[in-house]
């Protein structure tokens, strides 16, 4: 008889569990705790949190200001002021303004017939809790904006915030408290791996902006928990410029947008179609256009590129297309770089390969390239053969063809005749479609976002119900045969 051989365990080592896996699950508990306690709060409690926000933001402005400019190295204090602080108080008014008409249930119509003379209301109610995960680029945007429409729909938000905006969250983290108890609100630093943990939570809403790569592993950690998502990520948006528009007033307002936070932005104009006998007219009018807002790359209201591999990143691009046979026109006179402060003259770039990694990947820097078209309908293809951009950015002065191209290409959104102005529009959704993000926030759809809307069908005392209970006869059938006629 043979031995018996005692089992042998091939179970893995217990996981090392992060350090700040349970002061995550405990801020979530104590902020479910709040929301079961008091659920749905009133329209007073939550235009105080709104005036709460706006009062933050008055009060620490100076502050928040100087912090980005710290963590991006250099970043003007007009363009902050801008593209962060300007749309975020905006957004705390449009919603305190229109608060009350969102809030209220919406009356549905009834069918009398099947259900007698009850009442069907849909009830827009707070989700519970809310995560924000937020990037680098507008961080003072892209963490306190979500946080006017989660409190106007009556949530509790946690925030975690970017590796590279480590004053800001420090800022935040130090400030916000006197604001804001934790069972209402708590921001927490990137250290390494807190996103990953982050996004693993059970939270009742999940809003992340970032790369698409990111987006897919914060999708699949939220899938785990079946957490709803809003995904607000990037792409390739292009300005398609017409044969029919004034071809100077197209580049300088490109070129604006282009060089607006160093280009380091999810929507700004990624690369532009221009006819091909129009080229040489945008060139030099760029090239006029940008010297009369940058002297040279020493300008203070020039921001630097965030980091180094970023930096290094952009540089590395523009080599590769020179190398295959690409030109590069720098838009300011001087040097064209400034490696110690991560400063890169904004570019031009003509005849950059289609496979090289200007015309692959999202650029997020000052560099445009050009790419020449005879025929609309080659440029309508040729973006739909992409990922969906989260913008496209139209340019003519003919009613018919920005409808074309608008019925013709799906985006994220479209600004007309300019770029990236739809973003800031508070009575405007704001989100991707496809590869560039699901969902949407800003205005009316932010509260919505962040709602359940719950249908109530409130029963009469008498229901016609009761002309169907059995036993079964002709009047039933009678009734049946008629509903479904």
């Amino acid at each position: 008889m043979s031995a018996v051989l005692a089992p042998v365990d091939h179970a893995a080592p217990p996981a090392v569990e992060h350090p700040a896996a349970a002061a995550l699950r405990a801020a979530l508990q104590r902020q479910r705790t709040a929301y079961l306690a008091d659920p749905v709060p009133t329209l007073a409690q939550r235009r105080a949190d709104l005036r709460t926000l706006e009062r933050y933001v008055h009060e620490q402005q100076e502050a928040l200001i100087e912090a980005v400019r710290v963590d991006y190295g250099h970043r003007s204090r007009h363009e902050t002021l801008m593209t962060e602080i300007g749309p975020l108080l905006a957004s705390i008014r449009h919603a305190r303004r229109h608060l009350r008409g969102w809030m209220k249930p919406q009356r549905r119509h009834v069918d009398r017939l099947t259900y007698g003379l009850g009442r069907n209301t849909v009830i827009p109610q707070p989700l519970g809790v809310v995560g924000v995960i937020v990037p680098w680029n507008f961080p003072i945007n892209l963490s306190l904006i979500p946080l006017v429409y989660i409190y106007a729909a009556g949530n509790r938000a946690m925030v975690k915030m970017s590796e590279n905006s480590r004053h800001l969250a420090r800022l935040l983290i130090d400030t916000l408290p006197a604001y804001f108890p934790p069972e209402k609100l708590q921001v927490f630093d990137e250290t390494g791996g807190v996103g990953i943990e982050f996004s693993k939570l059970p939270f009742d809403h999940l809003l992340f902006t970032g790369s698409g790569t990111t987006g897919r592993a914060v999708m699949a950690a939220a899938a785990q928990n079946l957490c709803p998502v809003t995904l607000e990520l990037g792409g390739k948006a292009p300005a398609i410029v017409c044969d029919d528009v004034d071809i100077a007033l197209a580049a300088e307002r490109i070129s604006f947008i282009k060089c607006l936070n160093a280009g380091q932005i999810c929507t700004t104009v990624d690369h532009a179609y221009v006819p091909e006998a129009k080229v040489e007219a945008f060139v030099e009018a760029a090239k006029r256009a940008v010297p009369q807002r940058y002297a040279d790359l020493d300008s203070s209201d020039y921001t630097s590129i965030i980091d180094r591999r970023a930096y290094e990143r952009l540089l590395r691009a523009l080599d590769e297309a020179q190398s295959r046979g690409a030109t590069l026109i720098p838009l300011l006179p001087g040097r064209t770089r400034d490696d110690e402060r991560r400063r890169l003259v904004p570019h031009l770039v003509l005849g950059a390969p289609a496979d090289c990694a200007l015309m692959q990947r999202e650029i997020f820097g000052p560099v445009l390239p050009i790419v020449p078209y005879r025929d609309l309908d080659d440029v309508i293809a040729r973006v739909n053969a992409g990922p969906r951009p989260l913008a496209i950015y139209p340019f003519s002065d003919r009613r018919d063809r920005i409808d074309r191209l608008i019925e013709r290409v799906m985006s994220g959104g479209v600004t007309v005749n300019d770029a990236l102005l739809h973003v800031g529009q508070d009575d405007l959704p704001f989100g991707g479609v496809g590869e560039s993000g699901m969902g949407h926030y800003h205005g009316r759809e932010g509260f919505l976002t962040f709602s359940k809307l719950r249908p109530v069908f409130r029963q009469a005392r008498w229901s016609s119900l009761k002309l169907l209970e059995p036993p079964y006869g002709r009047f039933a059938d009678a009734v049946l045969k008629f509903l479904t006629r």
